[in-house]
């Protein structure tokens, strides 16, 4: 059964599902002489790392057993589990939400297969914010959350867990403690919240979370799409050797990645979320650096338009009112009953059922308010004196909140 959600998101110049190299011999690269061939047989000019090799490896496990979006999925999923394991060389710490919109579409299975392969797993359904910050050391474990969802599901519970909520936010960067008055003499104590963390839930989780995330949509696979059944006895060994040499190739390499600064596709928080990311692949080389950018660059974008269409009530309007000035011709100003028949009139946005009214002038004003946007009286066609809102007063806004794509540039042949 397929569910109506998000399209999936990958590169337009990418199969969804490229074929993986075999570890020791990708694609395109002359293999090493074997046993008792003539010496003078072509070497292996471009020999595959360990850190390839490995990553490689991992997300072949992964595909396994869980179905996702994309293949940048596939490659986001393995480089974050790979980063866990050089937390500490980190200044962000990136969550990865493992999203879907209803039961069974493998968000508790993905989970599952990290959990074996990622630095000192910290699994918890429901436990406090309390425990969870007082099992976080210098040393971080990877926080494991299923059922996320089950913390903010509710305006209610969402309150009740809004400590947990902030917790996950400061944690996302270094040296974000928090304070807590313990001991007899009630002293105040500081306690690291920085920590790696991969969520999982039905629904997506708070706009804080989501925004310094690694966000994976999950979704029901189709008929005909098999993976393998995931168990426990039989399927972790060969994970946590993967484990194993995720440590081997990364521990000695810890002084590097402190002193990585990555050339990022994307700026502000994505890049801080992506950058260990990125720089696990730099690390690795070969068609890893690549890999990883396209990934950066096209998961990145999908979340900006998601959050575009589904983001606050103000920047939805900030959108659907330039949609209206184009249906009009750009003109210099709008009047404000013009404006408001062109919002109450399109059933596919929230405004015709904002009240019982559609959305009316003291509604538009309010949600405006923040963005420092009011009407005003003014001239228009026929010297006819009405209140409404300039072209102009609009565009500082759309350029900060929802600014057009740029359109991708091609190059020939």
């Amino acid at each position: 059964m397929e569910h109506a959600g998000a399209e999936p998101y990958s590169s337009p110049d990418e199969p969804s599902c490229p074929p993986v190299a075999i570890p020791g011999q990708p694609p395109g690269r002359p293999s090493l002489p074997s046993p008792g061939e003539p010496s003078n047989a072509i070497p292996d000019l471009f020999p595959v790392s360990e850190g390839e090799r490995v990553l490689t490896e991992l997300r072949e496990q992964i595909r396994r057993y869980v179905v996702l979006p994309s293949a940048e999925a596939f490659t986001a999923v393995s480089l974050w589990v790979a980063a866990t394991h050089l937390q500490t060389a980190w200044q962000h710490a990136p969550r990865l939400a493992v999203v879907g919109p209803a039961k069974r579409c493998g968000k508790s299975r993905l989970l599952d297969v990290i959990t074996e392969s990622v630095h000192d797993p910290l699994i918890t359904v429901n436990a406090s914010a309390a425990a969870v910050f007082r099992s976080i050391t210098d040393t971080p474990p990877t926080l494991l959350v299923d059922e996320a969802d089950t913390l903010f599901g509710s305006a209610k519970v969402a309150e009740k867990n809004e400590e947990m909520r902030g917790l996950l936010n400061a944690g996302h960067q270094r040296n974000r403690p928090t304070l807590r008055v313990s001991g007899p003499n009630h002293e105040v104590a500081k306690f690291p919240t920085f920590a790696m963390a991969a969520l999982a839930g039905i629904g997506d989780l708070p706009d804080t979370i989501m925004d310094r995330s690694i966000v994976i949509r999950m979704r029901r696979r189709r008929p005909g799409e098999k993976v393998a059944e995931f168990r426990t006895f039989r399927d972790t060994p060969p994970l946590h050797a993967l484990r194993d040499r995720l440590v081997a190739w990364l521990a000695p390499l810890h002084a590097d990645a402190m002193e990585l600064t990555p050339a990022m596709p994307v700026e502000d928080r994505a890049a801080d979320t992506w950058q260990p990311l990125v720089s696990i692949a730099d690390l690795a080389g070969g068609r890893w650096p690549d890999l990883a950018r396209t990934a950066c660059r096209v998961m990145a974008r999908h979340e900006a338009e998601q959050d575009q269409d589904s983001s606050s009530l103000g920047i939805r309007l900030l959108v659907d009112i330039r949609r209206a000035f184009a249906a009009e011709g750009n003109p210099p100003a709008l009047r404000t009953s013009r404006l408001l028949d062109i919002l109450n009139k399109d059933d596919e946005t929230p405004w015709p059922d904002y009240t019982t009214n559609g959305l009316t002038p003291r509604g538009l004003q309010i949600l405006l308010r923040e963005y420092g946007i009011r009407s005003a009286t003014r001239r228009f066609h026929g010297n006819v004196q009405a209140k409404g809102y300039a072209r102009l007063q609009f565009t500082d806004s759309w350029a900060r909140y929802c600014p057009e794509p740029v359109p991708e540039t091609t190059t020939g042949a």
